[in-house]
């Protein structure tokens, strides 16, 4: 694990031709640091000044978090605070958004105050939180230990909560949850997980609310004084062949003496359980400089553990971001009644079409218009909240449209996935609107997977996709098109991806802002901002 790009004994923070405006803060840097922004006076995140940023120009670019942008309309004193030292480094009076005067003002809708957490999740942090309105919290990470002992578990304070803990006897102030683990005397995955479920139905039939992240790892709702909700996240491990897996971040060499018998720490006064050497536990969480305050904390956790703890226990949830929740859970399943242009484009040129596979539906509307065509269509995507409604309509008006839950992150789901539709009528064509470039690399080769199982032999794979620059990161910042969740990605390297998994791009069209349109595969015209691009792929015989 990391904290970030720069040392802790690196020199304090130094900034220069810093602007503020509705695109985020502009400056340069010849080092990395942690600094905090402040709007008048209070702190509402943290970045670092060089991973953090991307290039803009000459200069450096931290973009405002989604999560706080719609509270940007107004007038702020923006402040930048090295982190460590505590020293301002610049501030400047703005104007945002079209607020006028008035001063901006990031709180809830009772008027608490909220900062960013280290995920850029707008919280009701700690250090806005007396000790009346957190002792709720405490009292049931109290209880909620007791239960975990009566059920036969040894539980422990875990990331967070006792990072701060052993490193100031305190909740961290820019944190927002609390956190216990423990490890099951279990080595097996599946005896781990049936245990799992056993102590949440324990817990239930007590009265407690549990919300489940995986097969080992659940959240208690836990209600503060104010009526304020608030998660006090469980994560199972155990070891296996001498590494310790603990969720949701944990595969690291581990020896029993570091974990039991357990000992006890101090939180806000509490002397609460902790591993027998609660420091080997925090390097291998957040890496040999864990002593040290990082509010921008990100996890790096190593590619084998995060592959192992997927396949046995996150399954479905496996590459799901909660921005797609939140924004069907706001009411985003309503399909629109007109059909995108691609798919219109797409059903141009496949006059014949039997089955459409519609990789990342959302809400269904390009499914619900095929099927009114008389084409078999199927909808796959990974938030089944999101076709509900269309599905519910299909059946009432008895289309011809179905739909999956599939996820391009998890092996298995495509592979069922590809079993089942590569049995559908034909000529079958599989169609992805902004999928290739809103899932990473591993998703991407299982897009690829998948459309190749369903159209050999019967049919083409066709893709609209945002693209940055030739030169740029695979997976770079920055929304496109207006897709939620879009990052641009690379052509050159994605259509590499393809030809190595049999694979050929037949035709690439270019249907940006300001783009002249090519038929030519071959084109690879310099890029210097973001482009989409329709491709039409098949298969090698």
């Amino acid at each position: 694990m990391i904290t970030g790009d720069g040392p802790p004994e690196a020199p304090e923070a130094v900034v220069e031709r810093v602007r503020v405006d509705d695109r985020g803060i502009h400056l340069r840097a010849a080092h990395d640091r942690v600094v905090d922004f402040l709007f008048d006076g209070r702190r509402i995140g943290s970045f670092w000044l060089l991973r953090d940023t991307v290039a803009d120009g000459a200069d450096r670019l931290f973009a405002w978090p989604t999560a706080l942008v719609p509270y940007l309309r107004g007038a702020t004193r923006v402040a930048l605070v090295d982190h460590l030292s505590e020293r301002q480094v610049h501030d400047v009076e703005v104007v945002l958004g079209e607020g006028g005067d008035d001063r901006i003002r990031v709180e809830d809708g009772n008027g608490n105050p909220l900062g960013l957490d280290k995920s850029q999740r707008l919280m009701r942090l700690f250090d806005s939180r007396d000790r009346r309105q957190l002792d709720p919290l405490l009292d049931a990470i109290e209880a909620v230990v007791a239960e975990l002992e009566a059920c036969g578990l040894e539980p422990f304070l875990a990331y967070g909560t006792l990072l701060g803990a052993v490193r100031d006897g305190q909740l961290i102030g820019y944190d927002s949850d609390a956190d216990l683990g423990y490890v099951s005397r279990f080595d097996h995955p599946v005896d781990v997980a049936r245990e799992s479920f056993r102590v949440q139905r324990a817990l239930v039939e007590r009265g407690y609310r549990i919300t489940r992240y995986s097969g080992l790892a659940f959240k208690i709702v836990i209600e503060e004084a104010d009526g304020a909700r608030r998660g006090l996240d469980v994560f199972g491990g155990f070891r296996r062949d001498g590494v310790l897996y603990l969720m949701g971040e944990v595969g690291h060499r581990f020896r029993d003496e570091w974990l039991w018998p357990r000992g006890e720490t101090t939180l806000a006064g509490r002397r609460l359980p902790a591993p027998a050497q609660p420091e080997h536990l925090l390097e291998a969480m957040y890496g040999p400089h864990w002593r040290v305050p990082d509010p921008a904390f990100k996890f790096s956790t190593p590619r084998t553990a995060q592959r192992r703890l997927n396949g046995w226990f996150r399954g479905t949830r496996v590459g799901r971001e909660e921005v797609w929740d939140r924004h069907y859970h706001r009411g985003g399943a309503a399909p629109r009644k007109n059909p995108t242009p691609f798919v219109r484009w797409v059903r141009a040129r496949e006059p014949e079409l039997g089955t459409a596979v519609d990789l990342g539906c959302g809400t269904g509307r390009d499914v619900l218009w095929l099927a009114q065509q008389g084409v078999e269509a199927w909808g796959l995507d990974f938030v089944a909240r999101a076709f509900r409604t269309a599905e519910r309509r299909a059946g009432a008006k008895g289309l011809p449209a179905h739909f999956l839950w599939t996820n391009l992150t998890e092996l298995r789901s495509v592979l069922v996935a590809g079993a089942l539709l590569s049995r559908r009528p034909g000529p079958r064509v599989v169609l992805a609107r902004h999928v290739a470039d809103a899932t990473n690399e591993h998703g991407r080769e299982n897009l690829i997977r998948l459309a190749r199982m369903v159209t050999r032999g019967s049919g083409r794979l066709y893709l609209q996709v945002t693209s940055g620059p030739a030169d740029g990161p695979a997976d770079g910042p920055g929304a496109a098109a207006g897709e939620l969740g879009v990052h641009p990605i690379d052509l050159e390297r994605f259509e590499a991806q393809v030809a190595r998994l049999g694979g050929r791009v037949v035709e690439r069209v270019e249907v940006g802002a300001g783009a002249a349109p090519t038929t030519d595969a071959g084109s690879r015209r310099a890029q210097t901002h973001p482009q989409t691009s329709r491709l039409v792929i098949e298969w090698n015989p």
